[in-house]
């Protein structure tokens, strides 16, 4: 300043002539919660502690790989009940120990593998636990999957910046009421962040809705509430996928493997098997082996040698297969939104895209079964995962669950509306404190003009121009009263035009009049 200068000379003056700019932040983050295998970093702990990760050998090598899931062979007594595999002329079914129910299995890194088939990038990990505990007596025993971890996990997300989504795929395995209540909490920890979204699964979205025991879709409704519904979006059905494969499988699949060594001799025809395959069956489930005798195979070597020789083994390994690639969805649509984002922006609605590792929904929508879950009078849109000929498996709906809000409607609205929130959030952050006046104001509205006009230009807002686009307010008498300065208040209003999908096309067709 002028004031200033008590020597005759030459000063430079340099004075900024752009406003900051804004650093659009990151949209195609999400976060997991769930168990390991184990949750290790070269010695230090990773438990409830959130670690980011960017592919698949980076998670097996922080927190392991797939749990050990096994099964027992039950005959089926039921006729009305689908049996998973027949041997005998009998219906067998597939039991998880101890009478658990078919889903209550780790989800994470079956989930894990789905979200990076289909374009998954970086996320966030945060193990609440791992698949086994060790008693007191030193046994070991599988864990089980609570509901307070799950939620604990999420709390540990509050001081994570960058996750901008919420995928839990191990609420799946708790009962209803509890896999709800982590639904309930991880929407609603959504909501006060301000700046990520939940992904949901229908709870026992594998069934058909005419199932007698009861609509799943009805009862995930009913039972959801009606709060903060824009921040999240379902998924219905779960998908038949092709991530587990037969050579995963082993002898380990069996809680009692002397269950597959009765079914294979019956298939061998019992006392009259032919010597070298009954010996090879006696090996199965033989407690009491000399190791000291050549003659005894490895599991792995009777596994191989049994797959090649005996069709009932093959069916079994078959059917376990098939229950284990029975996945809910919120994992692959977690990558379905990275892949969008990054190849056509956060503005496009992840819809329409097909699903890879994935055979077909586990349960097949028709054009008007959709009506239901695509428009509900209570509001709560689900998305359908349909099968087309010819396409294979397409998402086919692009809904949060506030189906009836003309604002929060579709998915690409909210999550456009998230990044530009937190980005011009951040930015801002810049001029706090700075002078409440005509100068501040000035900059503030540019730096928000020069971030939404590239916004535009990419295709993220609509209209014409940048004037048709938005519009940016801020100054005395027009966003503020003198009041507001002197209490501190800047206050800023935005105006934009998000870009909605074209949800429904309607082609008129009508005939004329011949004209020659």
């Amino acid at each position: 300043m002028a004031g200033a200068y008590k020597t005759p000379g030459v000063y430079i003056v340099e004075k900024n002539a752009f406003p900051n700019s804004v650093v659009e932040v990151a949209t195609a983050v999400p976060a997991f919660v769930g168990y390991t295998k184990f949750a290790d970093n070269k010695g230090s702990s990773l438990k409830n502690k959130p670690w980011r990760i960017t592919s698949l050998s980076e998670f097996e090598s922080y927190f392991g790989k797939e749990p050990k899931d096994q099964f027992k062979i039950v005959e089926n007594t039921d006729k009305n009940l689908a049996g998973d595999f027949k041997s005998g002329g009998k219906s067998y079914i597939l039991k998880r120990p101890n009478e658990k129910k078919d889903t209550e299995r780790f989800y994470l890194y079956r989930s894990m593998q789905l979200f990076f088939q289909n374009g998954g990038g970086p996320c966030y990990i945060v193990s609440v636990g791992n698949y086994t505990k060790t008693e007191e007596d030193g046994s070991i025993k599988d864990e089980t999957i609570l509901r307070k971890a799950l939620e604990d996990g999420i709390d540990l997300l509050l001081k994570e910046q960058e996750p901008t989504m919420v995928v839990i795929p191990d609420a799946q395995a708790l009962d209803f009421d509890n896999c709800i209540g982590v639904q309930q909490y991880s929407l609603k920890h959504c909501y006060n962040q301000k700046n990520r979204f939940a992904i949901l699964d229908v709870y026992d979205g594998y069934k058909e809705r005419k199932d007698p025991k009861g609509d799943c879709v009805t009862n995930f409704r009913g039972d959801l509430g009606i709060n903060y519904l824009n921040y999240s979006a379902a998924y219905y059905p779960w998908l038949n996928t092709s991530i587990v494969q037969t050579t995963d499988l082993e002898f380990s699949s069996f809680v009692d493997v002397t269950e597959v060594k009765n079914l294979l001799l019956a298939e061998a025809g019992g006392a009259d098997a032919p010597k070298e395959l009954a010996d090879i069956l006696n090996q199965v489930g033989d407690a009491k082996r000399d190791q000291t005798l050549k003659t005894y195979l490895s599991d792995d070597e009777l596994h191989k040698i049994l797959y090649s020789v005996s069709p009932t083994y093959k069916n079994i390994l078959l059917a376990i297969k098939n229950k284990l690639n029975i996945l809910p969805p919120a994992a692959a649509m977690a990558g379905v939104y990275t892949m969008v984002d990054n190849s056509r922006g956060v503005w496009k609605a992840p819809a329409n895209v097909s699903l890879a590792s994935v055979v077909s929904p586990t349960v097949n929508i028709s054009h008007d079964e959709q009506e239901d879950l695509n428009v509900s009078t209570a509001g709560k849109s689900i998305n359908a995962i349909r099968s087309f000929i010819g396409e294979g498996t397409l998402v086919w709906g692009a809904r949060t669950l506030d189906g009836n809000s003309l604002d929060w409607r579709y998915i690409n609205v909210r999550r456009t509306m998230i990044m530009i929130e937190e980005s011009l959030r951040l930015a801002t952050k810049a001029y706090v404190f700075e002078p409440n006046v005509s100068g501040t104001w000035i900059n503030i509205k540019s730096m928000a003009s020069n971030f939404l006009t590239s916004i535009w230009k990419r295709g993220g807002l609509a209209g014409a121009s940048p004037e048709d686009a938005f519009s940016v307010h801020v100054g005395l008498g027009e966003t503020m009263t003198p009041e507001d300065i002197l209490e501190g208040y800047l206050r800023v209003t935005i105006l934009v035009a998000l870009s909605r999908p074209a949800e429904f096309i309607e082609i008129t067709f009508q005939q004329q009049m011949q004209k020659s």
